[in-house]
C-alpha cells in the first residue's frame, strides 16, 4: 500500500502544482507551438520516469531499431494497464501522443496536460466526433507526431496476455488515411505493477517490444481490408514470444 500512497501522492501534488506551469506553457503556445510541446513533453516524460521508478518498474526495450528514422508513425499495442501508457512516453524517442477516452476531458489540469502532450479524446459512441478525432490524428501526423492507439478499445483483463480483445477495425483510420507506417507494440509486465491487484502497486519488470512496421496500402487485399485483426495477429505472435 505504501507504493500506492506514494504513487498517487506524486501524481495529485505534480498536476495541483503545475498550475503555474500550464499558465506558462499556455503563453508560450501563442508564440511557439513547437516549443511548448517540446517543452510539455519533456516535463511529462519526467514525471513518468518517477513514478516507474517509485513504482519499482524496470523496462527492457526491445526494436527500437524497427523504428523509421524521422518520420511520425501510428503505434499500435495491446492495452493492459494504465501503466502501458507511462512505458509508451518513456521508451518513444520522437513527439508522441496517445489516443484516449472523452471522459479523460473531465480531469482539471490532467487534461491539459494532456492537450499539451498531442493526445486525442475519443468519443466511441458518437460516429461524428469520432471522425472529428481521426482527422485531428492526421493533422498530427502531417506535422510530425507520431500517435499511439488501443484497438481494444479498453484495457484488456483476460487471464492469458495472448487473448486479445478483437481489433476495432476503423481505429487504424489515421494510418489508413494518412498512409504513415503502421508500428505493432507488444507490452508485458504492466498489468503486474497495478490491475492484477488493485489497489496495490508492486515492481514489476516489463518488456515492450516494437515490431517491424508496415504500410498499409502495400498489403495484401485480404490484409488491408482487416487490418485490424492482421495487427493483431502480428501482436499476438510478439507476445508468444515473450511467454
Amino acid at each position: 500500500m505504501f507504493r500506492f500512497i506514494l504513487v498517487a501522492t506524486l501524481v495529485i501534488g505534480f498536476l495541483v502544482c503545475s498550475a503555474g506551469t500550464l499558465h506558462r506553457l499556455k503563453k508560450l503556445a501563442e508564440t511557439d507551438p513547437n516549443r511548448m510541446e517540446e517543452e510539455s513533453l519533456r516535463i511529462v516524460r519526467k514525471i513518468f520516469r518517477l513514478l516507474l521508478r517509485v513504482a519499482g518498474v524496470t523496462v527492457t526495450v526491445k526494436g527500437l531499431e524497427n523504428l523509421p528514422k524521422g518520420k511520425p508513425v501510428l503505434y499500435v499495442g495491446n492495452h493492459r494497464s494504465y501503466f502501458d501508457i507511462l512505458v509508451g512516453y518513456t521508451t518513444v524517442p520522437e513527439k508522441l501522443g496517445f489516443v484516449a477516452k472523452k471522459e479523460m476531458r473531465r480531469y482539471p489540469f490532467l487534461a491539459d496536460w494532456m492537450v499539451n502532450v498531442n493526445c486525442l479524446f475519443l468519443d466511441r459512441k458518437n460516429i461524428k466526433e469520432g471522425l472529428k478525432a481521426i482527422l485531428e490524428g492526421i493533422e498530427k501526423i502531417k506535422r510530425g507526431v507520431s500517435i499511439w492507439i488501443f484497438p481494444e478499445g479498453t484495457r484488456n483483463r483476460n487471464e492469458d496476455i495472448r487473448e486479445l480483445l478483437p481489433f476495432k477495425e476503423g481505429s487504424l483510420k489515421i494510418a489508413e488515411k494518412s498512409g504513415c507506417p503502421v508500428v505493432p507494440v507488444a507490452i508485458t509486465g504492466t498489468a503486474e505493477v497495478f490491475e492484477k491487484h488493485i489497489p496495490f502497486i508492486r515492481p514489476s519488470h516489463v518488456t515492450i517490444q516494437f515490431g517491424t512496421p508496415f504500410i498499409i496500402k502495400e498489403l495484401p487485399a485480404e490484409d488491408r481490408k482487416f487490418v485490424g485483426a492482421y495487427t493483431r495477429k502480428i501482436i499476438i505472435e510478439m507476445l508468444e514470444k515473450e511467454i
